[in-house]
């Protein structure tokens, strides 16, 4: 039996994350790649909440492994960024209420589709059954505190749960006290993606092993601006309704369209480029299981920009009121699906990322 076989079969996701780290802790030739190897090089032994510290700090750019000497079929056979995956995957999992809808979510991009199909129904119900008497613009189809009363709910509640599990990988990873400093040096990291770069700015292997490339780091900031953009195209909107008494629609001047426009199509574009390099890359270098679930959120994130934009394009015409009905669905079930799907990498990555701020402060 081959020492990759024995490990694989009797060690659990941890204690195999655990071997390959402190494996990866002897070499040290990755130090330089990503903010994991300088984070690992601290100490010598590494507990659960260490791995799980490192796991989240890990993007997944997959530099190390085309680097690294010791991958099979080498006796060690590493492949740390599956193995961080694997624990990172748990995390998300472990530390989410209830968790067993954050598995289902997470694996199975068939459990999206039925959420949204429901989402889907209740929409075009509501829509039907109570349709304002007046109004402009989308609130012509559904009245406005119809909305509030529906979908503020469906955000705070999610984002409730996220709090939660949060603070039990704060403590978890011993992360200390918070500073305003850590906030924003993470928030630096987090902005430019530094953990995307390679260490030398040349970018990551992520599709392709034989070189580097910026794509995945593009997609990324297109998608993550765009939906910052999008949010503060939403809560602009909020501010103009209840503080200056302006209400929907609003021309294209307007800081809601300024904002959501240009978000939506960074967002349509990211999602696209996220999905076309999910394709192209190795499975086998992250958490095998949960592709189906990724490749599904990534999709929905697309499908939530699209159908905005559709629906703005189609503003005036007949088509408003099918077009609202699906794109409320699709914003319903990304809002329900926050804690339970790969939207929690952003929270736990940038968690990890302050976490790190301070635990590189107290070595100094």
């Amino acid at each position: 039996m081959s020492l990759d076989f024995a490990l694989k079969t009797q060690l659990s996701a941890t204690e195999e994350a655990r071997r390959q780290i402190e494996i990866c802790n002897a070499c040290r030739y990755c130090e330089g790649f990503c903010s994991v190897f300088p984070a690992m090089t601290r100490q010598k032994a590494f507990a659960d909440g260490d791995l799980t510290h490192l796991a989240n700090l890990c993007h997944n750019c997959r530099g190390c492994h085309y680097s690294c000497q010791y991958t099979a079929p080498h006796e060690f056979a590493l492949n740390i960024p599956a193995a961080l995956a694997e624990v990172r995957q748990d995390s998300w999992e472990r530390l989410a209420r209830p968790q067993t809808l954050a598995r289902l979510f997470h694996e199975r991009g068939v459990a999206m589709a039925g959420l949204l199909v429901v989402a889907l129904t209740l929409f075009f119900a509501l829509i039907a059954a109570l349709r304002p008497t007046g109004g402009d613009g989308f609130y012509a189809y559904m009245a406005h505190n119809v909305m509030i009363a529906i979908f503020i709910p469906a955000f705070l509640a999610p984002l409730a749960l996220i709090g939660l599990s949060l603070r039990d990988y704060w403590r978890e990873v011993e992360g200390g006290p918070l500073r305003l400093r850590h906030l924003l040096k993470a928030g630096d990291m987090a902005g430019r993606m530094k953990n995307l770069n390679g260490g030398h700015g040349d970018g990551c292997n992520f599709e392709d092993g034989d070189r580097f490339s910026q794509k995945r780091r593009i997609a990324h900031q297109l998608m993550m601006w765009g939906f910052l953009a999008c949010f503060a195209s939403t809560s602009s909107g909020t501010i103009l309704h209840y503080v200056f008494g302006w209400t929907a629609p609003y021309p294209f001047w307007a800081p809601p369209k300024l904002l959501g426009v240009p978000g939506g199509l960074a967002m349509v574009a990211g999602a696209l480029g996220l999905a076309l390099l999910k394709l192209k890359a190795d499975p086998d270098l992250g958490a095998r299981r949960v592709w189906g679930g990724e490749m599904a959120f990534i999709l929905l994130l697309g499908v939530v920009a699209l159908t905005g934009l559709v629906l703005y394009a189609a503003t005036g015409t007949a088509a408003v009121g099918p077009l609202l009905a699906i794109h409320l669905a699709t914003v319903m079930t990304l809002f329900l699906l926050m804690p339970f799907s790969k939207m929690i990498h952003g929270f736990f990555r940038f968690t990890a990322l302050v976490a790190e701020a301070g635990k590189l402060e107290k070595t100094r």
